[in-house]
């Protein structure tokens, strides 16, 4: 072969090689950032076959069971339960809550698994609109009534 044609060869396959590697680097930091979605019945049943695992970054979407809101006098500690229309996942979570987060909301939260049926959350979300819910959610939550906000003074 022409040492020409051999250097070029060498380039093109250096320069292949290089976006290969950018290609893989991506992807694998975009696998590892990438949560999923799931109902508590998604995180006890499974979904598609497959049930999450424990140590696995997801979101979970549901409505907060009233009654179950439970909160640390010494810390910012609270633990609450979701539901969807089944099964019940148990979510613990410290810091400051929404303003808009109370019993028979519909939140998301984002965290990790910690036991088959408990999160532990690192951000809790309140939903704004009462009329908004996922499509997939909100097939699931036909017939369920949730508990409407009381009017607040200030």
């Amino acid at each position: 072969m022409n040492p020409r044609r051999k250097s070029r060869l060498t380039g093109v396959l250096a320069i292949m090689l290089l976006v290969a590697g950018a290609i893989y680097m991506v992807l694998s930091a975009l696998s590892e950032n990438m949560d999923m979605f799931l109902t508590p019945s998604e995180v006890i049943q499974g979904k598609n076959g497959t049930v999450p695992k424990q140590g696995q970054r997801l979101k979970v979407g549901g409505m907060v069971i009233p009654g179950t809101v439970t909160r640390d006098e010494e810390s910012l500690k609270v633990a609450f339960s979701l539901t969807d229309t089944g099964p019940v996942v148990r979510v613990e979570y410290e810091g400051l809550l929404p303003d808009l987060f109370r019993e028979g909301q519909g939140i998301v939260v984002t965290g990790t698994l910690a036991a088959a049926d408990l999160v532990i959350a690192d951000e809790v979300l309140a939903k704004h609109d009462e009329e908004y819910m996922p499509p997939e959610l909100a097939e699931k939550m036909k017939g369920i009534k949730h508990v409407k906000p009381q009017d607040a003074t200030y």
